[in-house]
């Protein structure tokens, strides 16, 4: 892992802790047909699409793209999904974002997905900060980092050239 300049994940990094998530998620996914992917706006419905894009490469699951609407500074507010309940009950359901936090978006995505019977539901985030508020987890993450809480880290996924960076 190359730290210069605070770039803790360069491009070809951050596509390689991509194809392992996949992997990961079709491991533990390798009896069913289809999964959701659910993907906290803005920058995890981002990585869920590139998740849903190497799983379709490497396995035959079909890979169900959903945008989780959660509005992070009032997280209490009501949550919105691209898709209706019905088209993720009862399948196996994995919420994506990009950075674990303080876990306050993670544990209210959760929250709003545990009123759905579902198979099975996993976590999944490209980065894994070590402070937070909430018993929440990553059950697939692509790096963990000790930081202090002064610290960001500010992950860009969109356009040619992905970064994760320590700000």
């Amino acid at each position: 892992m190359n730290v210069t300049n605070n770039v803790i994940l360069n491009h070809e990094e951050i596509n390689n802790k991509i194809r392992r998530i996949a992997f990961q998620i079709l491991e533990s996914n390798v009896d069913e047909n289809e999964v959701v992917l659910a993907g906290i706006d803005s920058n995890g419905y981002i990585f869920a699409k590139k998740l849903k894009t190497t799983l379709q490469k490497i396995s035959d699951i079909n890979p169900i793209l959903c945008k989780v609407s959660i509005n992070k500074k009032q997280p209490w507010d009501p949550i919105s999904t691209s898709i209706p309940e019905t088209e993720y009950a009862n399948k196996s359901l994995v919420l994506v974002d990009d950075v674990l936090n303080s876990g306050t978006t993670l544990i209210y995505g959760v929250k709003h997905f545990l009123n759905v019977p579902l198979k099975q539901f996993k976590t999944a985030v490209l980065v894994n900060r070590n402070h937070k508020k909430y018993p929440v987890k990553a059950d697939f993450k692509g790096i963990s980092l000790s930081t202090s809480l002064h610290e960001h880290v500010n992950v860009i996924l969109d356009g040619k050239k992905f970064e994760a960076i320590l700000e």
